[in-house]
């Protein structure tokens, strides 16, 4: 009798689908996914069109000027300026100057470590103290988001630095302090206290090449 031709071996691929799904849940689970949290700023209110605007007075000495144009090119206090990782230390040096201190800010200087306090020049020529102290940072609509990031990263690094040496961590550690915390919370209120972030971004405007 002749024999039947055997069949092909088959592979039985009926729980496939089962351990596909399955591996796709194990990896959903598994994954960490990297979130952009964006640039951290509080923006101002909107100013009611029927009220004139607020009469502002600063006494220059009191302002750190940064200005870039459309080519991307800076100004730091007027001058031409290439270096921007150098603003950081001009900016701490700028804010913690103490040159014409009241009695409120010889209490927040004697409360800082040494660290800090050896950044202070005491020259009349730079800013009165942290209170009166603003970084002011205009750009032209030209200007590259690039140039922008960078400088503005300097500016919020160099009091991130300031708050996290005054309360003996790193500006990263401040940076990623849980405020739900109540550990944190308290730690991340001393470390500003009387020693706000005073950046002021102004509307970008033609301000030429």
């Amino acid at each position: 009798m002749a024999k039947k031709p055997r069949g092909l071996p088959q592979v039985n691929s009926s729980s496939m689908a089962d351990i596909a799904f399955l591996l796709l849940i194990f990896f959903l689970v598994t994954t960490t996914i990297a979130t952009d949290r964006g640039l951290t700023l509080v923006l101002p209110p909107k100013l009611d069109p029927n009220q004139p605007p607020p009469d502002i007075t600063k006494n220059q000495r009191n302002i750190f000027k940064i200005l870039v144009n459309s080519q991307d090119r800076i100004l730091v206090e007027d001058e031409p300026f290439t270096d921007i990782p150098k603003l950081r230390g001009m900016v701490k040096e700028f804010v913690l100057n103490f040159g014409r201190p009241k009695e409120e800010d010889i209490q927040l200087f004697n409360s800082l470590p040494p660290s800090l306090r050896g950044l202070s020049m005491q020259t009349g020529e730079s800013s009165d103290s942290p209170q009166e102290a603003v970084v002011s940072f205009k750009t032209d609509r030209g200007t590259s988001y690039d140039i922008y990031i960078q400088i503005l990263d300097e500016l919020q690094g160099a009091y991130y630095e300031i708050y996290g040496e005054r309360v003996g961590i790193s500006a990263d550690e401040f940076r990623n302090l849980d405020q739900r915390n109540p550990a944190d919370k308290a730690k991340y209120d001393a470390a500003r206290e009387n020693l706000p972030m005073n950046i002021s971004i102004a509307e970008p405007s033609r301000i030429g090449g």
